[in-house]
């Protein structure tokens, strides 16, 4: 007996965009790849019982937030219970759920950021990272001040587009 369409769907999602998912997840849990494994499998088993989510929008940024979702759900779910036995000095030095927003998002921007041409992300860690003005960045990059304006405006569309396909809404 062959696979069911369903099963078909699941393994083409699997086939797609398991890889990807894995790393973002591994990146998401701190390397622990059976936890990496658990938010694969459970997002694309979402994806699988509500293939509605999906229709008429790209998947991979939808995959990508059920797996940024679950991971924190996960993280806030451990410290939400009590200990049992005494305080373990390792979960003392676990990061707060706001520091683990702060890691995700920043993890977020940097793939993001890494999508970008060598131009585009020059003039935003300029401008951004570094903080420099248009003519500082203009002398340390080596171009005139209108290129560094006009790299700075296609660069910061581009982020905003890789951003979105992570599922990353921007005001």
């Amino acid at each position: 007996m062959g696979p069911t369409a369903d099963e078909s769907v699941l393994r083409l999602l699997y086939g797609e965009h398991g890889g990807a998912l894995l790393g973002y997840a591994l990146r998401l849990t701190g390397g622990d790849r059976a936890q990496a494994e658990d938010i694969v499998q459970e997002t694309l088993l979402r994806a699988w019982r509500h293939p509605e989510a999906l229709a008429g929008r790209p998947v991979r940024p939808w995959l990508f937030t059920v797996a940024r979702n679950l991971a924190v759900d996960a993280h806030r779910a451990r410290r939400a219970r009590p200990p049992e036995t005494g305080i373990d000095e390792r979960l003392v030095a676990l990061p707060g759920s706001d520091d683990i927003d702060r890691a995700l998002e920043s993890w977020t921007v940097a793939e993001a950021l890494a999508e970008l041409s060598p131009a585009h992300r020059a003039v935003l860690v300029q401008t951004f990272y570094r903080g420099l003005s248009v003519a500082e960045a203009a002398r340390v990059l080596g171009v005139p001040p209108g290129t560094v304006k006009s790299r700075t405006y296609y660069a910061l569309r581009a982020l905003r587009l890789a951003l979105e396909e992570r599922g990353v809404t921007t005001p």
